[in-house]
């Protein structure tokens, strides 16, 4: 009988780290069936990757897609870079549990925090829940393109059990204390993973106060901690504050490694150089050894803000306001093309300077893809200087000639490339805080996979390409603990990458405004990618999606 699907003559890589075979692989299904010389066998379909890389599909563990897959199951910008698993309630954001009173609460929360709009959240999900394995149930309703796993998020819980005290520093009470830990079981019970928690002091409430649980004590993770054990285990996410709290941050993530099993944070080197990634590789090999096992997300270039004219102004002025308060960037590029306006705009950024520090603010450039500079000479001060201009200018002169389109990358994160480059290789390190779904006009990261495999895998040779693979898909496969995913072989699950390696390039982010009423956001695309198959079903071919919405939400996970 001919098989459901035959990938013939690709060099295959299972995840594993080891190196690539040629092979072709047969899916009936939603399985992998066969893997090997399938000559002479007959498939209902065929895909030809003679010349391009076969691997597993990519698991992103860091997203915050919980509201946009109610109106973009298809889960863009992640389907068109490999990933075929998404994990969504990070920083402790969620939107369960709820009452129906507090709705407004998370949705307010969630634009304040990660810039998804508000009426977007309000309007576009069903609200038809209370409980996390109820938003699950919904979710799975959604029929998404990709499989999604779940965290519960801190603030919701917290809030849902405290109300508005959960914002302060104050301790819940013991009967309080009892129902986060049964929260919390019951959410893991239900399919979470596990939990999530911002401790962040720059996430806030629109009133300005830290988010819920952001001063929380460790007596109240243990507490979590017990209720996910109490369920059979649970995933420990987590925002650390290491800016000011750094000595109680490391040693809370030991604690819940030690009664988690499983810690997953955010973090990166800053400013740090070599010695700084010795010191945080010690640390984690220290945990993973003696306490629990421990993974840090990290983004895989600095980033943090994508300015321009699509939202945010590369200078806070009043005359840059005006600008950006038309309605389309079509009009905002016909204002600046105005002689007068333009000189009013470029007096004002003499004037007060650009948004952020020019010297930490890298263009993308003005070509068809980005140029993401990791040195130290692209920056807009370096630019300028050579150009003997003010940097605001040299702003001026990227938008006129891309009608708009050049944007800006403001570096708050990882903004030492070499060290970066470094602590992405170690064994505890996961190479992909993208934040997908999340700070939607701000940046647009969510082309993480692409990016690590072309600029740090090919590019510069930082790892080799089944290295790289592994890292993005049975490594990440496994901090979630997922069953039969992650790898190339008979009996998984048939989520699988076709691309072109050497034709892997992200493309320039562009600005749509395709959110529920009319609301814009960033989304970028991506070139080398053949074919992305999601439980034995093809979701994206050439870039483009089929239609195919064959994603899952996965409840069952391996645990110890």
């Amino acid at each position: 009988m001919a098989h459901d699907i035959i990938i013939r003559n690709g060099s295959v890589l299972d995840g594993t780290g080891t190196a690539a075979i040629r092979a072709d692989v047969a899916i009936d299904g939603d399985r992998i069936t066969a893997i090997g010389d399938l000559s002479g066998v007959e498939a209902k379909r065929e895909i030809d990757a003679r010349g391009l890389t076969v691997t597993p599909g990519f698991v992103d563990l860091h997203t915050h897609l919980d509201a946009q897959i109610a109106w973009d199951p298809m889960l863009t910008s992640s389907s068109w870079h490999g990933v075929t698993t998404v994990l969504m309630g990070n920083c402790g954001v969620t939107f369960a549990p709820v009452a129906p009173e507090n709705r407004i609460f998370l949705a307010e929360m969630m634009e304040s925090v990660e810039d998804i709009p508000r009426d977007a959240i309000l309007d576009g999900l069903s609200w038809d829940w209370e409980t996390y394995p109820e938003y699950l149930d919904a979710v799975e309703a959604m029929r998404p393109a990709l499989n999604v796993v779940g965290m519960v998020g801190h603030c919701a819980l917290r809030y849902h059990v405290m109300g508005d005290r959960a914002l302060s520093d104050e301790e819940p009470t013991e009967a309080e204390m009892g129902q986060i830990r049964d929260l919390a079981a019951e959410s893991v019970a239900g399919g979470a993973v596990g939990f999530s928690t911002s401790r962040i002091l720059i996430h806030l409430v629109p009133d300005g106060r830290q988010v819920p649980g952001t001063f929380a004590n460790a007596e109240e993770y243990f507490a979590v901690a017990d209720g996910m054990n109490d369920a059979g285990g649970g995933l420990f996410q987590s925002v650390p504050d290491f800016h000011s709290r750094a000595g109680y941050e490391f040693k809370l993530l030991r604690s819940m490694a030690e009664r988690c099993g499983d810690v997953l944070f955010s973090g990166g080197v800053g400013d740090g150089d070599m010695e700084t990634v010795a010191r945080l590789n010690n640390f984690l090999e220290d945990t993973n050894a003696n306490s629990g096992r421990i993974t840090c997300a990290t983004q895989t270039r600095p980033g943090g803000m994508l300015t321009g004219l699509a939202q945010v102004a590369p200078v806070a002025g009043e005359k840059w306001g005006t600008v950006m308060s038309l309605p389309t960037i079509e009009a905002r590029v016909a204002a600046i093309r105005d002689p007068k306006t333009r000189a009013d705009l470029i007096e004002e950024g003499q004037r007060l300077g650009t948004w952020y520090d020019p010297a930490r603010i890298h263009p993308l450039g003005t070509g068809e893809t980005p140029v993401y500079d990791l040195g130290d000479s692209g920056s807009l001060a370096d630019l300028a200087q050579r150009a003997g201009v003010h940097p605001v200018e040299i702003v001026m002169d990227q938008l006129l000639e891309t009608d708009g389109r050049a944007l800006f990358n403001t570096w708050f994160f990882n903004r030492s490339g070499e060290a970066l480059g470094e602590y992405l290789q170690l064994d505890a390190v996961y190479p992909g805080l993208g934040d997908a779904g999340a700070h939607a006009g701000q940046i647009c990261d969510a082309d993480a996979p692409t990016h690590y495999l072309a600029y740090w895998a090919r590019d510069r040779a930082k790892a080799t390409l089944a290295k790289a693979v592994h890292e993005l898909t049975a490594k990440a496969a496994a901090v979630l603990g997922l069953k039969d995913r992650g790898t190339l072989r008979v009996g998984a699950f048939a989520d699988v990458n076709i691309f072109d390696p050497e034709r892997l390039q992200t493309a320039y982010p562009e600005y749509s405004f395709d959110f529920p009423n009319g609301k814009g956001r960033l989304k970028v695309r991506a070139q080398g990618y053949a074919a992305t198959i999601v439980n034995g079903e093809v979701v994206t071919e050439q870039g483009n999606h089929t239609g195919a919405r064959p994603g899952r939400v996965i409840r069952e996970f391996a645990r110890g």
